[in-house]
């Protein structure tokens, strides 16, 4: 439960225990209280760029690599599996269209496999084949067409579900929050994590308290992601101060 005062919101463990030996969060490291813009700068940094992702650059090709890793994180699977299967691709130099469709189902198979994604292995390799594959028959393999093609959030969304099964709300929401700082109309619905740390926050409108803070949205709900993920569902406490 999040309890307030004085423009506080304190999480309180849930009723899971932190495993033994689990790293404590940060403010029980510090042993202080953390402001919101404390917590978004040690906790924000979106998961194209810690996977060395530019999508800055606006390239197309960046913005493939992004699309193929939130596909990757969009299983129900360990955060850290999802990042080893996306660096297996990135070994194996099959991070374009080309390559991921020249690979085939048995060289996707087999390095899904490597990565760890053992347990989605047959399904995602069907998947990746479909996804983009259409994309390149559909949008000449560049999602800036795909993009541009799109009047608004909605429908932007509705083209990306559509390049296949592989792509639902999950894909969608991962893919889309971090390309939130190029793709103007990316809005993205809040992922179940996201949802409860704002809860938990007593937080009404990300994009208002973005906009009012100061805060690169981007970032802030990155931030909260991880405040859902791996604190509250992991019953570990954490003080951030809205004040």
């Amino acid at each position: 439960m999040a309890v307030a005062y004085d423009g506080l919101f304190r999480t309180r463990p849930f009723h899971r225990n932190a495993s033994r030996g689990e790293a404590l969060s940060w403010g029980q490291r510090r042993g202080a209280i953390l402001k919101l813009e404390e917590f978004v700068r040690s906790f924000g940094e979106p998961y194209s760029k810690a996977l060395g992702i530019d999508l800055q650059s606006k390239r197309k090709e960046e913005i493939v690599k992004w699309f193929l890793a939130s596909i990757l994180y969009s299983k129900p699977i360990r955060e850290t599996t999802a990042t080893l299967t996306y660096r297996t691709f990135e070994a194996y130099e099959t991070l374009s269209i080309d390559s991921i469709l020249s690979a085939g189902w048995d060289g996707l198979v087999q390095i899904l496999d490597e990565g760890g994604y053992v347990r989605y292995d047959f399904s995602t390799a069907t998947k990746l084949l479909e996804v983009f594959g259409n994309l390149r028959k559909r949008y000449n393999s560049d999602l800036w067409n795909l993009y541009n093609d799109a009047n608004d959030s909605s429908d932007l969304e509705r083209h990306l579900k559509a390049l296949g099964k592989g792509v639902g709300d999950t894909t969608v929401s991962v893919f889309l929050r971090d390309m939130r700082a190029i793709w103007p109309k990316s809005n993205p619905k809040l992922t179940p994590l996201e949802e409860l740390a704002l809860e938990e926050l007593g937080i009404k409108d990300l994009e208002a308290l973005a906009k009012r803070r100061g805060l690169d949205i981007v970032r802030l709900q990155t931030a909260l992601l991880r405040l859902g993920k791996d604190f509250l569902k992991r019953g570990k406490e954490v003080d951030v101060s809205l004040g």
